[in-house]
């Protein structure tokens, strides 16, 4: 592993603001900083009452305003809600403010539901279909300024902003390798592709101006406390959000439980099981051969570590002990 970073989704919480949750990612980013995390990602997810990060360019900015090194990613970006030239001024307006710190990540899926597409503006099998030709179109905006070039991202044009595909099936690792690009996979919620979609993304990588060789990262949860027990229960902030999800309800983040059993009939928690089997929980000792076993089991580059959890301080303390066992996990 060359480097590990941390996703956030900036949770708003049932008694919380928008306006909280963002200042708590703020101060998350500056410990994140101090601890050695690499990168700083954050997702554009739309109608989510649980989610603050909905505007991602404009979040990603306040946290680029309060730290001083640490990368901040878009985790993504869901390319199919947008125009390319937008998002190219959006994230060189960016890479002009904080130069050599901003990564922008794309993803196909538009990360909400019809009705909010609507709302949009987009057409969302036209704007999925036309996927990679808006990749290449990004790229272009990015790209050394061409004579005759009509149409230019301003600020934006020559500032080569580091473009990654961001997927949680097979389709962005072909695309990913097929273009030279780095490649993360979401493996923190749809772990089912994962193997899978590494496995084909370095198999058919082929070099680029971008990249020489294959960059894939992956996502896990931890969920990371003094004890395996309070570990088990931050964990269940998240758990009680992907079942309101799946049944059509979803809102803030709700505090943790004692007993998972509480939150869903068997059916569901297996549901959720299953959506979140990448999760490392409990304490250092008991997180750490868990990792082993996944950077073992993966190669990934970059591990990204997330976890909804709750309480702020719960949820420093947790991306501490997680840093505590990755710090000696990077290679030399």
């Amino acid at each position: 592993m060359r480097a590990y970073s941390l996703l956030d989704l900036s949770p708003i919480t049932d008694t919380g603001s928008a306006r909280q949750a963002l200042q708590n990612s703020r101060d998350l980013a500056q410990h994140a900083e101090a601890q050695g995390y690499h990168r700083f990602w954050m997702a554009e997810h739309h109608n989510m009452a649980g989610v603050a990060s909905a505007a991602t360019a404009v979040a990603l900015g306040y946290i680029a305003a309060g730290t001083e090194k640490i990368r901040v990613a878009a985790g993504g970006v869901m390319l199919p809600n947008h125009a390319p030239l937008v998002i190219a001024e959006q994230f060189g307006t960016l890479a002009a403010l904080y130069p050599d710190r901003v990564d922008l990540g794309l993803g196909r899926a538009p990360g909400t539901d019809g009705a909010t597409m609507t709302a949009l503006r987009r057409d969302p099998l036209r704007a999925a279909d036309q996927f990679p030709q808006d990749v290449r179109e990004l790229l272009h905006y990015f790209a050394p300024e061409k004579p005759g070039q009509r149409v230019r991202a301003v600020p934006g044009v020559g500032l080569g902003v580091p473009i990654w595909l961001l997927g949680s099936s097979l389709y962005s690792a072909q695309l990913a390798a097929a273009l030279g690009l780095p490649f993360a996979f979401a493996s923190h919620f749809a772990p089912a592709m994962l193997d899978q979609a590494l496995h084909l993304y370095r198999e058919q990588f082929q070099p680029s101006e971008h990249l020489d060789t294959p960059y894939v990262a992956a996502a896990i949860n931890v969920f990371a406390a003094d004890s395996d027990e309070d570990g088990r229960k931050l964990m269940t902030s998240i758990e009680q959000q992907f079942v309101a999800l799946r049944r059509g309800t979803p809102g803030p983040l709700k505090p943790p439980v004692a007993d998972p059993a509480t939150i869903a009939s068997p059916s569901e928690r297996a549901q959720v099981a299953q959506a979140l089997a990448e999760s490392a929980v409990g304490t250092a000792a008991t997180i750490g051969p868990w990792i082993d076993h996944f950077l073992e089991r993966t190669r990934v580059d970059e591990l990204i570590v997330t976890g909804a959890i709750y309480d702020h301080r719960a949820r420093l303390r947790s991306f501490e002990l997680a840093a505590e066992v990755l710090r000696d996990r990077v290679d030399a």
